[in-house]
């Protein structure tokens, strides 16, 4: 069960979801995004983290030596690619991935990444990114994921990330804009919701 919270810029955003069952928080590092955070913001709530909580930094086409910098700066311990990034340039980075994809993409990604990739599936916006609040098909998702360690993303919302959990039976679930109330700005109550349904329903499956 990898539960994730996206898209952080506050302290206590991240306390919160960490206390209602996150172990991963992502900072957006792409600096066209509405939910990006400095390097030096983000080193902050790093440090205030439980050690056993995953920091993922989201990075778009950013060069090998710019991730490095920010790795050294704020201490993630993860990278997400959402770019055309490919694995070998993967392979420069020796941090632990977390690659995303499209549902179209899958096919393609399972033969050209190593066995040991987790794949993001979220949908598709060019100019976003990620973030976008739309949602996947969950049963082409579910095809794409077999058989994958998956993370689903995408629309997910309280309201249906048990159904999502259900139809797609992925590795994980990453939330952003799906509790918000403004990009970057989490809604207490909705990430509270998210994270206790999304628990539950790994737990039945």
């Amino acid at each position: 069960m990898f539960l994730k919270v996206c898209g952080i810029t506050r302290l206590s955003d991240a306390l919160h979801a960490v206390e209602h069952g996150a172990g991963a928080l992502g900072f957006v590092f792409w600096p066209q995004s509405p939910r990006y955070i400095s390097p030096e913001r983000a080193a902050e709530i790093i440090a205030a983290l439980p050690p056993d909580v995953d920091a993922v930094g989201v990075f778009v086409n950013e060069s090998v030596d710019g991730i490095r910098a920010v790795v050294a700066k704020t201490g993630i311990g993860v990278i997400q690619l959402h770019g055309d990034e490919t694995p070998a340039y993967a392979d420069k980075l020796g941090w632990p991935v977390l690659r995303a994809i499209t549902v179209e993409q899958a096919e393609q990604a399972a033969v050209a990444w190593p066995p040991e990739t987790i794949f993001l599936m979220d949908s598709v916006d060019p100019a976003r990114r990620g973030g976008t609040g739309s949602t996947l098909d969950w049963r082409q998702a579910a095809s794409a994921a077999r058989g994958r360690r998956v993370v689903l993303a995408g629309g997910l919302t309280p309201d249906n990330v048990a159904e999502a959990i259900g139809t797609v039976r992925p590795f994980g679930v990453d939330v952003s804009s799906g509790v918000e109330d403004a990009p970057g700005v989490k809604n207490p109550d909705k990430v509270a919701r998210f994270l206790t349904r999304a628990r539950s329903a790994f737990d039945k499956h």
